[in-house]
């Protein structure tokens, strides 16, 4: 059976939960044919990547998504771009800050996803959840993974497909964040669901409006 790999990390930032790996667990273990690897990564640089590639080597999935939390987003949001460089903000889970430090010495400047992310976006929406493509995935360990994986793909001259998805805060998250936007779990699972379905369905991404900065 096609396996497809999808990630979610563990809580960062003083937070006690993380909405991408509870969006994640939320997921179906078969989908389109698919089995649903569903799988927790650390919110720590350099560790983030280690445990995926072992996991995509152990794995040999076909498709293979990580995904984060970005608080004050209204949507989920596919991410187009990941770039060479490391400027955490805060401190990992582990203390580690790096700042304005490459990824990988030999990588390129910035990897592209190539999971068809408009198609995704599009299809969330018509499903009636907000969603959008974004064109940053920061700085942090979310860019820091998701250039590792397009990495990892691009020099190994893999076939599969890769990227990375941002889910808002959980509403339990937000209590004491006035006026920060949040989305249930239920909603960013079936937002999830409907991703995988189209990155199965979609060889290549249409060509659709949806230029924004974030």
């Amino acid at each position: 059976m096609k396996r497809i790999l999808i990630t979610g990390f563990d809580p960062f930032g003083g937070e006690k939960i993380n909405p991408a790996y509870e969006a994640v667990k939320g997921l179906k273990d078969k989908i389109e044919g698919y089995e649903i690897i569903k799988k927790e990564i650390p919110t720590v640089f350099l560790k983030s990547y280690e445990k995926l590639f072992k996991l995509i080597e152990e794995i040999k999935p076909e498709i293979v998504i990580c995904v984060g939390q970005a608080g004050g987003r209204f949507e989920i949001t596919p991410e187009r771009v990941a770039i060479n460089l490391d400027d955490a903000r805060i401190p990992d889970n582990e203390g580690n800050q790096p700042i304005d430090m490459e990824i990988f010495s030999d990588g390129k400047s910035a990897y592209f996803s190539n999971l068809p992310i408009k198609k995704i976006a599009l299809d969330i929406q018509n499903s009636g959840i907000p969603s959008v493509v974004s064109n940053t995935a920061g700085t942090f360990v979310c860019n820091h993974i998701m250039y590792a994986l397009m990495y990892y793909i691009n020099k190994n001259n893999l076939n599969i497909k890769g990227g990375f998805i941002h889910v808002p805060y959980l509403p339990e998250q937000v209590i004491d964040k006035k006026g920060q936007p949040y989305m249930s779990q239920e909603l960013m699972t079936k937002g999830l669901e409907i991703a995988l379905i189209s990155s199965i369905k979609n060889d290549k991404d249409g060509k659709i409006i949806g230029g924004e900065i974030s």
